[in-house]
């Protein structure tokens, strides 16, 4: 394997930043569209409210978990250098090949489209033209236009932002998240000073709401899952910070503070927005919201006119880019780790000199999350990596049971709270997630499995490639 005799990785991020880049990246557009297709799927708003805390304290439970196991393994890429210990040098390369592929590229892709969109509605729809668009490949045509380059502009300057020291980065990760925070406070104190709002639309029901869209589950247990796979889309991010564990001072107690912290945030912001949605609508008015816009934009229209409009775009806009921020900043770290490990080109394992961050990766991560934009297909390709995405979530946190076996004299800065049960039951919930998903998509989740197969035949090759060097 190839000895590294560049620069290396310095822990420059403090615990405000590493809590900052969780944060930052939890908080995207989930928490203002999803209350309108949890309402339909289980029908009241106490209920929307519990599913909330119900999947905050799910990602908590994964928190708590990973807590001890980037302690035990704080190095850049954690959750892949996680998986490879517990399971195999293959798995690790299957995880870390899954979320470089689609997974995290896919969704920094989406989060810069869903900028240049915001942005398009704040500027009244001037950015609605295209430029040409391609000849019809499988019936569709992607089209390239204003949006388009936007979407290109925003990933590029993220990236050369996120090129700087991760100091640096960590810096304006913590100014992008308090903004965050205020808008989401914002938007959900705002709400209360409704004239005419009601603390008593809470204890009523969706009778007769439009549900525009939504592939309703009728209630239930369905109902129950559907709602929660929206809430925990939103809370998806909990675990970004493992990522970067490899940059983090005195990992031993501030990445535990950055997952556990950053979770309890989050639930509390959550469940308040969600509270003065319904106590400025009643739960049919919200059901009842159209698809192409959202409960918050209603909701803010209703309390301050107009002018919600203007303001809502400039929400989603922070929302979106800060997600991508601290998206990009954290997958870079995955293939870096596998190019560390000789399983990936050895170019993505290069660090630079002066800001001691892996540039070449974060260009090559840029450039596919750039083809991924204009595709216009990153919506599919994200559907497609749920299944991926809970799989390894699951894997990760399972192998803390493997190494309290294999490793039980090992050092743990710190001990999972609540263990077995906390993490047996984040295991048991990811279980019943991907049955769910299998049962209601099983061509996505076959192709999901197909996209982590793929990843076989790139692993045997750079293995074969690295043990044949002297």
């Amino acid at each position: 394997m190839q000895q590294f005799t560049h620069p290396e990785l310095i822990r420059g991020l403090g615990p405000i930043a590493a809590i900052s880049i969780n944060v930052g990246n939890i908080i995207g557009t989930g928490i203002f569209l999803k209350a309108r297709v949890m309402t339909c799927n289980v029908g009241s708003p106490w209920r929307v409210i519990l599913v909330w805390i119900v999947a905050g304290l799910l990602a908590l439970a994964g928190a708590l978990t990973y807590a001890e196991l980037t302690t035990m393994r704080p190095h850049a890429g954690a959750e892949y250098v996680i998986t490879k210990d517990a399971y195999g040098r293959v798995w690790g390369f299957l995880n870390g090949w899954s979320q470089f592929l689609i997974s995290r590229t896919a969704s920094a892709a989406a989060l810069a489209v869903g900028f240049a969109i915001f942005m398009n509605d704040l500027l009244g729809g001037k950015l609605d033209t295209v430029y040409f668009s391609t000849p019809p490949i499988f019936g569709f045509q992607i089209p390239f236009g204003h949006l388009q380059v936007v979407a290109l502009v925003t990933i590029a300057v993220t990236t050369l932002i996120n090129c700087a020291a991760v100091s640096v980065t960590g810096h304006v990760a913590s100014f992008i998240t308090i903004l965050k925070v205020i808008m989401v406070l914002g938007v959900g104190l705002a709400a209360f000073f409704f004239q005419d709002g009601s603390m008593g639309h809470l204890w009523l029901a969706n009778t007769g709401g439009t549900c525009e869209g939504v592939d309703v589950t009728g209630g239930g247990m369905a109902g129950f899952a559907a709602a929660m796979l929206g809430a925990l889309w939103a809370y998806d991010g909990w675990n970004n910070i493992s990522y970067m564990a490899g940059e983090v001072k005195h990992p031993e107690r501030n990445l535990p503070l950055a997952l556990i912290a950053s979770m309890i945030i989050m639930i509390g912001l959550y469940v308040l927005v969600n509270v003065s949605y319904y106590y400025v609508m009643t739960p049919t008015d919200v059901a009842s919201v159209s698809a192409t816009s959202s409960v918050a934009a209603e909701a803010i229209r209703r309390v301050l006119g107009p002018v919600a409009v203007t303001l809502m775009a400039g929400v989603m806009m922070l929302a979106s880019w800060g997600s991508l921020q601290s998206s990009i900043l954290g997958t870079a770290r995955i293939p870096y780790a596998m190019a560390r490990d000789g399983v990936f080109f050895q170019s993505l394992a290069r660090v630079s000199k002066g800001a001691s961050v892996p540039v070449i990766s974060l260009i090559v991560q840029a450039v596919w999350a750039s083809v991924l934009a204009v595709s216009g297909k990153f919506d599919q390709l994200t559907d497609l990596a749920i299944f991926a995405f809970w799989l390894f979530y699951g894997m990760v946190t399972a192998s803390v049971f493997v190494f309290r076996k294999t490793e039980p004299n090992a050092d743990r800065p710190y001990r999972t709270w609540g263990y077995p049960v906390v993490p047996g039951l984040f295991v048991l919930v990811t279980i019943y997630l991907i049955v769910f998903t299998i049962k209601n998509a099983p061509l996505q989740s076959v192709i999901g499995l197909a996209i982590i197969a793929s990843g076989l035949p790139v692993y045997f090759y750079f293995s074969r490639k690295n043990s044949a060097r002297p």
